[in-house]
């Protein structure tokens, strides 16, 4: 197969695919491979440069896959070596914007795996018996923060093992520095790499048809001289797409170019033809009279945008800083000087970041049109490669652009920032250099979107970080789960910081808009934990000690409940009490029975003060519990799973504090009062729930289902009592 093949087609009055428009040859490679043509390989990397058709290519072909897009497609009238058989479409996972995680999970999701780790979906694959077939598009559109090379990520973690599982299928388009990579290692035969830029693959005739449907009136071109006579046209077309060399992209702006502002264009001049993404840049501009760096620093903004694209009201200011002076005049008269290069649409309100009230309200949302925001972005990434490429520093127009998305935040009120520049700020900080430096601010870290605030800061060697992002990056995994909100995120990382001994970070939680669920009292890293209980030890003359005597009696102290505190004595100290393995330093054993975790051999057990940080030195037999009736009369219970915990109001089904925790939980109890003390791999915290306590009701709460419900412990066995 090869460009040949354009001809051959034509010549046999085949019609080209009404997507594609042409790569007839490469057409039939994919339509083998889909096949499992004799002698096809099992593994195809489309690449090629920038603007050269790749994407275009692979979409094409899915829709030749979909059974939807078939019914509506002429395959009777096309190349019949060029149609795939009608199969069950292929997994096509979109890895724009998403990480290598995402984009494997996505792959786990759509076969139904039931692998636990990402490690475990390739052996399960493998294990199949009938083979899949995966097909990943734009590759290069891959990741949140274009900065952290997403792109060599996925091609190494998730393309490289996929294709090297024998009952995998794939399909990927891949830029071309990575292309090697992924093909190179697999034996001769299973894999094949179409560059369509190398003259085996090129499509010339398919590039003048592109260029003569674009300047078909019938097509939408407005009626110009050289749009209404079809030889014309069809010379034109022709020229363009001689200049072009077979970019696609170069080839599609100056078409662009040519219908939006006919005026001082000549046909007859070759000259006036661009043969770069960049000539169409600067030809442009000349024909509108303006300075080509002008233009190119109007777009700088949105070459540089993360994401979707950037809000419209934040064009201009980025547009000045990158500029270095006063752009006003320029952006007012730059409508017709950008329009071939940019597009504008409206996202919706809901899509706009995260659902703080602030966003979702319009505060500083930038709110375009009525139920969604105006976003603009670049026509191609290539023509962003080209504009960025063009500039003197880079690093430097990246600084000048963090600055000022910075100074956009209404009094640093992260609340109150425009959804981009929460979610998007550490990209531009992190191609800037200086992305250490911000990670400073905890409302940043709890407002900012986790998936891309996590792969900036991964970005970043681990001895650059200081202590408040190494705790992100270990909260991360929490904070990445679906449907995990603003506020439960600050919540997540209020205890973090306590856990990493980070306390001004926590408290700085406190201060801002958050209503936290809880205050995070103390933590102990503290490994072995098997349970945890509350309750109090007796005080004498109010000097804090408990005495300490020998237990007597078969049973430990931890499992009865004692008289209230005699007249004149100090009020009982609150503690709590972990069951840990015995030889623990500082643990005291405690004979007999204890809930049913020591067989009846005794248990170690250590205290520790209920509401500030410090272990108590005392005689763990001397713990009481709390009565039935201080039972009775706690305002909150709780239900416990293998790796959360919901607090709920006791008289009602309201849910007041909702834990995750990345490990297993082994131990958890709720004092009276609402102190809210679990155990895990990695140690213990105590939480004080800060929600308001409801007035005591005789109804009945309705039933509920789901995991069993807790009150207070009834001892060291933490189960529900």
């Amino acid at each position: 197969m090869s460009a040949s093949d354009e001809g051959n087609a034509a010549a046999a009055g085949y019609a080209p695919h009404p997507y594609v428009g042409g790569r007839t040859a490469a057409l039939r490679a994919l339509a083998a491979w889909r096949m499992r043509w004799p002698g096809a390989p099992r593994v195809i990397v489309v690449t090629g440069n920038p603007g050269s058709g790749r994407s275009r290519l692979v979409t094409g072909f899915l829709m030749m896959c979909d059974r939807g897009f078939r019914k509506r497609l002429p395959l009777g009238d096309m190349d019949p070596a060029t149609v795939p058989p009608d199969l069950p479409p292929p997994a096509a996972p979109n890895p724009s914007g998403r990480t290598a995680d995402q984009l494997l999970w996505l792959i786990a999701d759509h076969f139904g795996l039931s692998a636990d780790r990402g490690a475990e979906i390739f052996p399960e694959l493998a294990a199949r018996e009938e083979p899949v077939t995966v097909v990943v598009p734009d590759v290069d559109r891959a990741g949140p923060v274009r900065a952290a090379d997403e792109p060599a990520r996925l091609v190494r973690d998730v393309l490289k093992p996929l294709a090297a599982t024998e009952t995998v299928q794939l399909l990927a388009d891949v830029p071309r520095e990575l292309a090697g990579a992924l093909a190179g290692a697999l034996p001769t035969g299973q894999a094949q790499i179409i560059d369509l830029d190398a003259p085996e693959w090129a499509d010339p005739q398919g590039l003048v048809l592109h260029a003569e449907t674009a300047l078909d009136p019938e097509a939408g071109a407005p009626e110009l001289p050289f749009t209404t006579d079809p030889a014309v046209r069809r010379e034109l077309a022709e020229a363009l797409g001689r200049r072009a060399d077979g970019n696609r992209l170069t080839l599609q702006l100056a078409v662009q170019s040519l219908l939006l502002q006919p005026e001082g264009f000549d046909p007859a001049d070759a000259s006036l033809l661009p043969g770069s993404v960049g000539e169409a840049l600067d030809l442009h501009a000349r024909r509108l009279g303006a300075d080509p760096q002008t233009l190119r620093l109007l777009l700088a903004p949105l070459a540089f945008a993360e994401g979707d694209g950037l809000p419209v009201q934040l064009w201009a200011p980025l547009t000045q800083a990158v500029a270095g002076r006063d752009m006003s005049q320029d952006l007012a008269d730059g409508m017709l000087l950008t329009a071939p290069f940019v597009q504008s649409f409206i996202q919706p309100v809901e899509q706009a970041g995260d659902a703080d009230e602030g966003a979702a309200s319009g505060v500083g949302a930038g709110a375009g049109a009525p139920g969604g925001r105006t976003l603009m972005r670049l026509q191609h990434p290539g023509l962003a490669e080209e504009i960025r490429s063009g500039l003197p520093d880079v690093r430097d127009a990246q600084t000048k652009i963090a600055m000022a998305l910075l100074e956009a935040v209404p009094e640093q009120d992260w609340s109150r920032a425009d959804p981009y520049i929460r979610d998007h700020l550490a990209a531009h900080t992190l191609d800037a250099g200086l992305l250490p430096q911000l990670l400073t601010d905890p409302g940043l870290f709890a407002h900012a979107d986790p998936v891309a605030m996590r792969a900036a800061i991964e970005a970043v060697p681990l001895d650059q970080l200081g202590a408040p992002a190494r705790t992100y990056l270990r909260t991360a995994p929490l904070l990445t789960r679906p449907q995990v909100p603003v506020g439960m995120r600050a919540a997540f990382l209020e205890t973090a910081f306590v856990e990493d001994g980070l306390a001004p970070y926590a408290e700085a939680l406190h201060t801002l808009s958050f209503a936290l669920p809880w205050r995070t009292l103390w933590s102990v890293p503290l490994t072995g934990v098997r349970a945890v209980t509350t309750g109090s030890l007796p005080q004498e003359g109010g000097d804090g000690t408990a005495p300490d005597t020998d237990a007597t009696g078969a049973g430990a102290g931890a499992d009865r409940e004692g008289p209230a505190p005699a007249s004149g004595t100090a009020a009982p100290r609150p503690v709590a009490a972990f069951a840990v393995p015995e030889g623990t330093p500082g643990s005291r054993t405690v004979p007999g029975t204890d809930g049913g975790i020591s067989g009846g051999g005794g248990t170690a057990l250590l205290v520790h003060d209920l509401l500030r940080p410090g272990y108590v030195d005392a005689d763990p037999a001397h713990m009481r519990l709390p009565s039935e009736e201080a039972k009775a009369s706690a305002a909150f219970r709780f239900s416990q799973g293998a790796d959360s915990l919901r607090v709920w109001t006791r008289t009602g089904q309201e849910v007041v504090a909702a834990l995750l925790s990345d490990s297993p939980l082994t131990g958890a109890d709720l004092s009276p009062d609402g102190v809210l003390v679990v155990a895990t791999a990695r140690g213990v915290t105590a939480r004080q729930i800060l929600a308001p306590a409801p007035p005591l009701t005789p109804t009945v709460p309705a039933q509920r289902t789901g995991a069993a419900d807790s009150d207070t412990s009834g001892g060291l066995g933490g189960g529900p009592s």
